[in-house]
Formats: C-alpha cells, sequence, structure tokens
C-alpha cells in the first residue's frame, strides 16, 4: 500500500475529523514554547548558575519554532487565519525565513518530496555524502548564508525562485524589505544594550545545529520515489523533541496528509503505523547511522 492507496482507504468522516483545526490546541503550545524561550531567555540575562549552557537551550527553543512557521505554511497551527499568518511572520522573523516566502519554498517541497532537480529542499548538491560536506551542512553556516542572499534578492526584485508565482513576487519583495527595516532596527537598538546578542542571536547560532540534523532525518538518505511512505522518515522519539518540533517527527504522517493539524498527528500514527516504510528509533541512532556511511 502507498499513501495515496492509504488515504483512499480511510472513511470521509474519519478524514474530515482528522482535518478539523482548532485554535486552542494550537494557542496552548504556543504558549508553552515562548515560555520555555523567556526562561532561557531570563537566566541568560540574570547571568545564573550555568548560563552560558542556557544559551544553547534558547538557541534550541528557538531554531525550532521553524516547525510551527512551517506549520503554519499550511494553514493548520490555529483556525484562526491571522493567527497563522502573524505567527508565521514572526517565526520567520526571528530565524530570517521570510514567510511569505518560504510557503511557496514549502509547498514545492511537499510537491516534489525528495525528487532530484524538482524538490528545491534538495538544492543543487542533495543531502551531504562527504564528511566534510555533512560537517558544512551540519553547522548551519550554509542556511544563514543562503537565507539572508535569499533575502536580500527579494528586497531587491530578483527572481525568488520559479516556485513562487507572478502574482505572489509582489509581497514576496514587500515582507523582505519590511524585514530587513527590522533588522536595521535592531542593529540600532546594539548601540544601548547587547541583550539581543545574547538572547537572539548567538543563541541562534548555537541552535541551528540540533534544527539541521533533526531536519535531516525528515528525508535523508530516503528513496528519490513519489511514494510518501518511502520518501519520508518517521522517527520515534520522547515528549520533549516532538513538544519542540511541534508533533513533526511523525513526518511521514505529515506528509502523507499535510492538512491534519500538528495535535491530531498521533491520532493519524496510530492509524498509519503499520503501513510506514522508513523510521528511525530516535534521532541519535538516525545520526550515528548517517555519519557512519560518510565517505
Amino acid at each position: 500500500m502507498d499513501h495515496r492507496e492509504f488515504v483512499s482507504a480511510l472513511p470521509a468522516d474519519r478524514l474530515a475529523a482528522l482535518n478539523q483545526t482548532a485554535d486552542g490546541p494550537g494557542l496552548w503550545h504556543l504558549a508553552g514554547h515562548l515560555a520555555v524561550i523567556m526562561v532561557f531567555g531570563l537566566w541568560i540575562t540574570q547571568g545564573w548558575c550555568l548560563w552560558p549552557l542556557a544559551l544553547v537551550g534558547q538557541g534550541i527553543a528557538i531554531c525550532f519554532l521553524f516547525t510551527l512557521e512551517h506549520e503554519a505554511t499550511h494553514k493548520t497551527p490555529f483556525r484562526s487565519v491571522w493567527l497563522n499568518e502573524w505567527v508565521g511572520r514572526i517565526a520567520g522573523l526571528l530565524l530570517v525565513l521570510p514567510f511569505q516566502w518560504f510557503r511557496y519554498f514549502h509547498l514545492a517541497h511537499h510537491r516534489f518530496t525528495n525528487i532530484p532537480d524538482k524538490d528545491p529542499e534538495l538544492g543543487s548538491e542533495g543531502w551531504p555524502e562527504t564528511r566534510r560536506a555533512y560537517l558544512i551542512h551540519v553547522s548551519g553556516l550554509p542556511y544563514w548564508a543562503g537565507m539572508i542572499r535569499q533575502l536580500v534578492g527579494n528586497a531587491m526584485g530578483r527572481d525568488p525562485g520559479d516556485y513562487v508565482p507572478e502574482r505572489a513576487r509582489g509581497r514576496v519583495r514587500r515582507e523582505a524589505r519590511v524585514m530587513l527595516a527590522l533588522y536595521g532596527l535592531a542593529a540600532l537598538s546594539l548601540l544601548v544594550t547587547p541583550v539581543l546578542v545574547w538572547v537572539w542571536l548567538l543563541p541562534c547560532l548555537l541552535g541551528q545545529p540540533f534544527l539541521r540534523l533533526y531536519l535531516l532525518a525528515e528525508h535523508g538518505r530516503c528513496a528519490f520515489v513519489a511514494n510518501m511512505f518511502e520518501n519520508t522518515r518517521t522517527a520515534f522519539t520522547n515528549r520533549i523533541v516532538r513538544f519542540l518540533a511541534w508533533n513533526m517527527p511523525y513526518h511521514t504522517e505529515h506528509h502523507t496528509l499535510p492538512q491534519v493539524p500538528f495535535h491530531k498527528l498521533p491520532m493519524l500514527h496510530a492509524q498509519m503505523r503499520d503501513h510506514l516504510g522508513v523510521t528511525a528509533n530516535g534521532y541519535a541512532e538516525f545520526t550515528a547511522r548517517y555519519a557512519s556511511h560518510l565517505r
């Protein structure tokens, strides 16, 4: 059975129930995620015991807002459209990941998941296969450099990618210009206080490698085929990781039915588990296995 046959076999009422969105679960989850960021931020600014370790925790918590922004591109974390839009924009601002542009980039990824020369997530070089490429990829530095180039290019009106339709290019350009203006204001604030360096910029640099390792498990070393049961990996992990990642470790489930909100993915997983083709027993196991096959 492939993912299309699985979806076709689902009763209509069950599918409708899985697709139903709500504001409550997303707001509670967002409150918890922001609370983690605020606690780490307070720990850092107050200089409490072992505060340098809090920089890493803060970075992980902020960088994993990527999974929330990703969900917002599907308009699923909340029922309210405006909540999805504004939460996605703010997360994108923190991550230098313009929300309007990323929506089209990500929809192309869903349309051509893991298909070389079509899936924009694969890029021109695909997943890293050498130790050098792996270390560079996991460092997160190519991400920051790439997103800064993309943001500046969008602001200047350059081609944002053939996956961005003509009707959306004006919005993408305006979004980039607003983001650059806000970054300019943030830079000016550093003349008064370096607090943003300690609670945002430095933590993000330290946290990005953890996000890169997490994201590599979603499709890395999966088959270059159209079947979501073969080109996407679900990782069995603990509640902390599932919380920070907004249940996206259930990634085959998400790709099979991307309209299902994050809080219902465990329910979908319960129905899909016996059909999953690619899984990992945690991210440590996946990382060790991936690294052991590098050239």
